[in-house]
C-alpha cells in the first residue's frame, strides 16, 4: 500500500471513528437504560414486569417506522445535519422520561405516558444506526469497511459495560430536589446527547470532497478509490430503490439480522437470571458476570473485523459467529440449572456471537450503491430490529408458562443456529465488467486490505 493510501486512511479514521463511537455510546445508553430505571419505577409508578418489557419493545415499533427514510436522507442530503437532528430529539426525548407521572405531564396515566415516550424516542432515534453505516461507505473502501465498522460497533457491549454501573451509582447516589433517583437517570444520561448533537452538526464532515482537514492529495486518492468501486458496483445495480427491494441479497441479509438479533436478546435477557440464581455474592464477583460476556464480545467484534479485512473473506467471518454462539447458547440451556456453569457458557457466547457484527454490514455496500444501498441497509436494520421486540416476548411467555428461562433459550439458539446456516449462502457477486477475469468477486477484486 502506497504512502498516501497510508496517511489517508489513518487521517480519516482519528477524525471520524472516535467521535461516532462516542455518539453510537450514547444511543444504547439512551435506548437500555431503561433496564436499570425499571426497579424505580416500578417502585414508585406501579409498573409491573409486563409493562416494563412493553415499554422497552415498543421502542422497536417506533425505530421501525423512521427507519428507511432516515436512512435516505444521509445518503441524498446530509449525514452531519441528519444525524445531529437525531442526537438533539433523542436526548430531549430522553431526558423528559425522567418526569413520567408528575402533575405537568398532563392527565394521561403514568403507563401511557412511559408507552408514549418510549415509542417517541424509537421515532427520534430512527435512522442513526444505519445512517452511520451509509455514512462510513462516504468514506471507507470496501475492503476497510469491516475493521473500521468494528471500531464502531464496539459500542454495543461498551455501552452496557459503561451504562450499566453508571445508571446502578445514579440510581442510589442521586436524589437531588426531592426526585427519585431512577428519574436522575433518564435526565442525566439524555443531556450529553443533547449536547453531542450541537457538537456533530459543528463537527463532522458530509463528503471526502468538502473535508478541508484532508490534504488535496489525500481527497483526490479516497475520491477515486471510491469512484471506482462505485462504478464496479453500478455493473450489478442501477442505484435505485427498486434494486434493493427487488434483491434477493437483500431479503436474505434482513432475515439473518431478524434471527440474530431476536437470538441476541437471550444473552441480554438470561445474563441477569443467571447472576440472580447464583445467589448471595461480592461485589466484584456481580461485576465480573454481568461485563465478562461483553469485555469478550468487544474484543471479539475488533478481531473478527480486522481478520476480514486482512483475509478479504465475508461469509465464513459472518456466518461462523453465529454458528459458535448458537452452540454456546445451547450449552448455557442445558446447564441452566447450574448457574456457574451457565454463566462461563454466557461468557463464551459473548465471545463467539459479537463477532458477526462489523462483518454482517459490509455485505449490503458488496452489491449495492448510492440509494439502493441506503435503503437496503434502512431495510435490513428495521427488519432486524423486530427482533429486540420479539426476543423479549419469547422469552417472557415462555418464562410466564413454564417458570424457567430454559424453553426460550432453546428457541433462542435455534434463530442463531438458521441465522448462521442461511449466512453460508452470502456468497460474494460475481464482477461482470471484466472479460479477463469474470468470476472474481467484487469485495475480493479491490484488494485483501492486508497492506
Amino acid at each position: 500500500m502506497n504512502e498516501i493510501a497510508i496517511r489517508t486512511r489513518s487521517k480519516i479514521s482519528k477524525r471520524l471513528m472516535p467521535f461516532l463511537l462516542v455518539l453510537f455510546l450514547l444511543a444504547f445508553i439512551d435506548r437500555s437504560n431503561v433496564a436499570v430505571a425499571s426497579k424505580g419505577m416500578g417502585k414508585e409508578l406501579g409498573f409491573d414486569a409486563d409493562i416494563i418489557g412493553t415499554g422497552a419493545g415498543i421502542f422497536f415499533l417506533g425505530y421501525f417506522l423512521l427507519e428507511i427514510p432516515g436512512t435516505l436522507i444521509v445518503e441524498r442530503w446530509s449525514a452531519r445535519k441528519w444525524i445531529a437532528r437525531i442526537m438533539v430529539t433523542w436526548g430531549i426525548v430522553a431526558s423528559v422520561m425522567g418526569f413520567i407521572g408528575l402533575n405537568f405531564m398532563g392527565a394521561s396515566s403514568p403507563k401511557d405516558q412511559f408507552y408514549t415516550l418510549r415509542f417517541i424516542l424509537g421515532l427520534a432515534e430512527a435512522g442513526f444506526f444505519p445512517g452511520v453505516i451509509v455514512y462510513l461507505s462516504h468514506w471507507f473502501r470496501y475492503e476497510d469497511r469491516a475493521r473500521t465498522k468494528s471500531l464502531f460497533l464496539i459500542g454495543i457491549p461498551l455501552a452496557t459495560i459503561i451504562a450499566n454501573p453508571l445508571s446502578e451509582f445514579i440510581m442510589s447516589k442521586v436524589n437531588w430536589m426531592g426526585l427519585e433517583g431512577w428519574r436522575w437517570v433518564y435526565i442525566l444520561e439524555g443531556i450529553p446527547s443533547v449536547i453531542m448533537g450541537v457538537a456533530t452538526w459543528f463537527y463532522l464532515t458530509d463528503r471526502p470532497s468538502q473535508a478541508k482537514w484532508l490534504a488535496p492529495d489525500e481527497r483526490d486518492w479516497i475520491e477515486s478509490e471510491l469512484k471506482k468501486e462505485n462504478r464496479q458496483k453500478m455493473d450489478l445495480s442501477k442505484g435505485t430503490i427498486m434494486a434493493a427491494l427487488t434483491s434477493g441479497h437483500v431479503w436474505l441479509l434482513a432475515g439473518i439480522y431478524f434471527l440474530a438479533v431476536t437470538g441476541m436478546y437471550g444473552f441480554t435477557f438470561f445474563l441477569p437470571e443467571i447472576n440472580s440464581a447464583m445467589g448471595e455474592q461480592t461485589l466484584l464477583k456481580k461485576i465480573v458476570v454481568n461485563t465478562l460476556p461483553y469485555v469478550l464480545g468487544l474484543l471479539s467484534i475488533l478481531w473478527v473485523g480486522a481478520r476480514s479485512d486482512r483475509t478479504g473473506e465475508r461469509r465464513l467471518h459472518t456466518a461462523l459467529p453465529l454458528l459458535l454462539g448458537a452452540g454456546s447458547m445451547a450449552l448455557a440451556a442445558a446447564f441452566s440449572n447450574w448457574p456457574a456453569v451457565a454463566a462461563g457458557f454466557m461468557c463464551l457466547l459473548g465471545l463467539t456471537l459479537y463477532g458477526y457484527i462489523p462483518v454482517f454490514w459490509t455485505h449490503p455496500s458488496s452489491r449495492l450503491v448510492g440509494a439502493s444501498a441506503a435503503f437496503a441497509v434502512g431495510l435490513i436494520n428495521s427488519i432486524g430490529n423486530l427482533g429486540g421486540f420479539v426476543g423479549p416476548k419469547v422469552l417472557g411467555y415462555v418464562k410466564t408458562e413454564t417458570g424457567s428461562f430454559r424453553v426460550g433459550l432453546w428457541i433462542l439458539t435455534a434463530c442463531l443456529a438458521v441465522a448462521g446456516l442461511l449466512a453460508l449462502r452470502l456468497f460474494p457477486a460475481k464482477r461482470s465488467d471484466r472479460a479477463e477475469n469474470p468470476d472474481v468477486p467484487i469485495g475480493d477484486s479491490l484488494g485483501s486490505g492486508n497492506g
